[in-house]
């Protein structure tokens, strides 16, 4: 990153005019959009295509400034002296004279909140009077974004400002965890309920699927490249991409790796970037290897079955 000072300057501009930019985080690059403000959540949602009834999360900077928006509880202080800021997003009970348009929590008494890791995104969120709304910077049920060029092939010349800021480290979106009550995962992420447990003490239960969404992430058709994709492939069809975790001897030219040695927090990284790459290439279907279900696995096969959602 160039000229911190410069390219704030700018976000600020756009921001404080309610307007949509893309800025990135760790996870991956987000559509953000003053979360105070009607006009600019209106804007998030209109631009994604997104369901008014799938809320949004939005980040913070700082900690004083989340305590007026919502109430906090000793398994967030916990959670959030650990891991914060960095991949992790917290279901927490609104206050009833939050700031926090309506909009964002769907009408809702609960919000979704995070403090991105992101170096220039923290410096953009301690410089404005607001947090920021901002789900991942795609269209909705698509692949989330993990570099800038991504944004601009989801939207074009529709978001007039996208902070660059290189690839996103971990490539998949964040862990929630609801902490209205009892701790329970909505969605996986790069920290697992085995990390939690370490920290909170307590079994941590999981509520992926819901007929009534309370948290983003928790659709069941999402992540997709926009081309048929199926799991736990043993073979591979003619015209079809086939996703590997490894990089084997035998190389062909429709195989892709997500790992040179089989690396599971390499191949979540790489996910995303692989499936849009795919796509790219005018394949008409994707299979995929198995996936172990441990550590980063977890969430790789969360977004792989939702992508293969019919």
């Amino acid at each position: 990153m160039k000229n911190y000072h410069s390219i704030i300057k700018k976000a600020r501009k756009y921001l404080n005019a309610n307007r949509i930019i893309a800025i990135p985080t760790e996870t991956v690059y987000g559509l953000a959009g003053n979360a105070y403000s009607d006009i600019a959540v209106k804007k998030i949602f209109t631009l994604k295509k997104r369901p008014k009834n799938n809320p949004l999360i939005v980040h913070y900077g700082k900690f004083k400034k989340l305590k007026e928006d919502c109430y906090i509880n000793k398994n967030f202080e916990k959670l959030y002296k650990k891991f914060c800021p960095g991949p992790i997003t917290f279901i927490l009970k609104k206050k009833k004279d939050s700031k926090i348009s309506k909009y964002v929590s769907s009408y809702k008494n609960t919000l979704a909140v995070r403090f991105p890791k992101k170096k220039i995104t923290r410096k953009l969120l301690f410089q404005l009077d607001y947090p920021l709304a901002a789900p991942s910077a795609n269209m909705s049920t698509s692949l989330s974004p993990v570099t800038a060029s991504d944004v601009k092939e989801e939207f074009g010349k529709k978001i007039k400002f996208i902070i660059d800021g290189g690839k996103s480290s971990i490539g998949l979106e964040s862990t929630i965890v609801d902490l209205t009550n009892k701790p329970k995962i909505l969605r996986y992420g790069g920290i697992t309920s085995k990390d939690l447990k370490k920290i909170l003490k307590v079994k941590i239960k999981t509520k992926l699927k819901t007929k009534k969404i309370i948290s983003p992430g928790q659709s069941k058709f999402h992540y997709s490249p926009g081309i048929p994709v199926r799991t736990n492939a043993k073979d591979v069809k003619k015209n079809e991409a086939f996703i590997k975790l490894f990089q084997t001897k035998k190389r062909k030219g429709n195989y892709f790796y997500l790992s040179k040695k089989g690396s599971l927090k390499e191949a979540a990284s790489k996910l995303y970037s692989t499936l849009r790459k795919i796509k790219n290439k005018g394949y008409k279907s994707i299979a995929v290897e198995k996936i172990p279900k441990k550590g980063f696995g977890i969430a790789i096969n969360d977004r792989l079955e939702r992508a293969s959602y019919k």
